[in-house]
């Protein structure tokens, strides 16, 4: 299968750049040099991943983000980003990313990043003991997870998850009740090693309980153990 790619960016040097080595690695690759472009592209034909730089002309990276979002579009998106400023990678993460690189970085780091989070976008059939674990619904207090058509829905709503959000539920769904460190949930949900940075982590779960908690301030469906990490369970009568 040949996975379907948009890359945005302004800089010519840098989409030449990615786009060889991209389709050397066996994807089809489209191209935007500005927001608006990109926006519109991603809005009128489906991709398997947009690859979205921060600093764009006509649109910013996080405003396209923030659209395509609004508009139910969930295509998982890398973003880059020319600083090394935690509020850019933090703000893009909350509009929507599903991941993000810092420049400079080297064109393997982004076919390795774009593989990694494709894998768990695309192919979580191939292990049949997940598929027999994951394919199942799971059901958590009023939260019910479907794996199988990649759907969640509270009080029979459908919730409105990020592909990243969806897998962040359904890892914590499949083991429920057990405390999962952020390293480790960087290595089962991400697939890739971000060197310690849990941020993403604390980002995705902060997103989940806003679109599942009652009251996100007395969360009673995402635990957070002090010093551990996090844990899924259902809401007690008494919560």
């Amino acid at each position: 299968m040949s996975y379907k790619l948009l890359i945005v960016d302004d800089e010519d040097s840098i989409v030449t750049l990615l786009q060889f080595n991209l389709e050397q690695g066996g994807f089809q690759v489209s191209t935007a040099m500005d927001g608006k472009t990109a926006l519109e592209k991603a809005m009128d034909a489906s991709y398997d991943l947009i690859i979205l730089d921060l600093m764009l002309p006509e649109m910013d990276g996080l405003e396209v983000c923030k659209q395509l979002r609004q508009n139910k579009v969930m295509t998982p998106i890398l973003m880059l980003t020319a600083k090394d400023d935690e509020f850019d990678k933090v703000l893009g993460l909350e509009l929507g990313a599903d991941d993000y690189l810092t420049k400079p970085f080297s064109p393997r780091e982004v076919v390795a990043r774009v593989r990694a989070i494709l894998r768990r976008t695309q192919t979580t059939t191939k292990d049949q003991s997940v598929e027999q674990k994951e394919n199942k619904v799971i059901k958590i207090g009023e939260v019910t997870i479907c794996p199988d058509n990649y759907e969640a829905y509270l009080r029979n709503e459908v919730l409105e998850l990020t592909p990243k959000e969806f897998e962040l539920l359904l890892y914590l769904a499949n083991n429920k009740g057990r405390v999962m460190t952020r390293d480790t949930l960087l290595n089962a949900v991400w697939n890739y090693n971000f060197v310690g940075d849990t941020r993403i982590v604390d980002v995705h779960v902060s997103h989940l309980r806003e679109k599942i908690e009652p009251n996100t301030k007395k969360p009673v469906y995402i635990k957070t153990v002090r010093g551990l990490g996090y844990k899924l369970e259902a809401p007690t009568k008494d919560e």
